[in-house]
């Protein structure tokens, strides 16, 4: 279900006069209020070891559960930045203990996240972090299990969600290219 679907009052007065503006947005004909439906920030890791191995897991929970994906996940509402939600999600995620200036920003991908019968429509943005081959990873959160991947190994369709896959396609291009 397409999320301006499930909305069906005003959030400002309670009317049922809230209807589609256009393919963003809903409008209150009672009292005047719309709403933008903007994509919700997300933040996705590229890690790699000095070998130049790439951590890869597997998925714990729906969406693609059982899937590989990277880590990652979506930025608090509360004031968080990109790079405070990356360093956030890959010690939920991991262990590590990440701090923001070893985030290097690569690119960000469109993405849709089914959440809750929802399709919610995300911008990931997409960070490579350096570690050490010997840091001691441990799969938490909705991560099943990690480990680690030579670039040419790696098959991009294993990969559940879109932006992940069309992320690591994106990477693996300029990263194999260059050896």
């Amino acid at each position: 279900m397409h999320y301006q679907e499930k909305f069906k009052f005003c959030p400002a007065c309670g009317s049922d006069r809230f209807v589609k503006n256009d393919f963003k947005s809903k409008h209150c004909e009672e009292c005047g209020f719309t709403y933008f439906f903007n994509p919700a920030a997300a933040v996705v890791s590229i890690i790699v070891n000095e070998k130049g191995e790439m951590l890869v897991c597997r998925r714990a929970c729906e969406p693609a559960k059982g899937t590989l994906d990277l880590i990652g996940g979506f930025a608090d509402p509360n004031g968080e930045t990109s790079e405070e939600a990356m360093a956030r999600e890959i010690k939920e995620e991991t262990g590590l203990d990440i701090g923001v200036e070893q985030l290097e920003y690569l690119f960000s991908q469109p993405n849709t996240y089914l959440f809750s019968g929802l399709t919610v429509n995300t911008l990931d943005a997409f960070f490579l972090v350096k570690v050490s081959s010997e840091a001691k990873i441990t799969a938490h959160d909705d991560v099943a299990e990690c480990w680690w991947m030579k670039p040419e190994d790696v098959r991009p369709e294993e990969f559940g969600l879109d932006s992940i896959r069309n992320g690591v396609i994106k990477w693996l291009s300029k990263t194999l290219n260059q050896n």
